[in-house]
């Protein structure tokens, strides 16, 4: 893992941030299939290869960074050098004694280098100093990378939410209590 600093980003980070490669590359989905039958809803996610990799939009637009800088979030930026490679936003507001990670973020020639990893644990050391309890993360269903970074880190499955993000994907959300 390279030598990064981590440290709250600065207005002066956001125009670096947003230029960030934000879109992935994936040769798994988790698939959702849901039966409903005699009053009862099932609904199961399996782990299915697509045919061939396919790059991913990032459901957020760039701009949204910018546009909703310092309300009800903290955006936490992995420094190696003087460059910024990668950012965490959590906003803490929203759902009681949770810290939810909307958005996590590496330059693309810097991912599988321990670098979101350093992120989310300086996230979740953050969070518990201010008395959060659980911590959150959410992602599409296509975003096969990060599931396996958070099942890596001991995240479990807490839900889902269906049409989620503007372009109608499935939100997954991964969480853990914190000590």
């Amino acid at each position: 893992m390279p030598e990064i600093e981590i440290r709250p980003a600065v207005p002066a980070d956001l125009p670096v941030l947003a230029g960030l490669g934000h879109s992935y590359e994936t040769q798994y989905v988790w698939q959702m299939d849901r039966n409903v039958e005699d009053g009862q809803t099932l609904v199961n996610f399996r782990e299915v290869r697509l045919p061939r990799s396919v790059k991913v939009d990032y459901p957020y637009a760039r701009t949204v960074l910018a546009d909703e800088w310092g309300q009800q979030a903290v955006v936490m930026v992995a420094v190696i050098g003087s460059e910024a490679v990668g950012y965490l936003r959590i906003k803490d507001r929203l759902i009681p004694n949770t810290a939810w990670v909307t958005d996590l973020v590496v330059k693309p020639q810097l991912r599988r280098q321990g670098i979101a990893s350093g992120l989310i644990l300086a996230g979740q050391d953050w969070s518990a100093q201010r008395g959060l309890r659980r911590f959150m993360l959410e992602m599409q269903s296509k975003n096969y990378p990060a599931i396996c970074l958070a099942r890596k880190l001991r995240f479990e499955f807490s839900g889902y939410h269906d049409h989620f993000y503007a372009n109608q994907d499935i939100a997954l959300f991964f969480s853990r209590f914190l000590r």
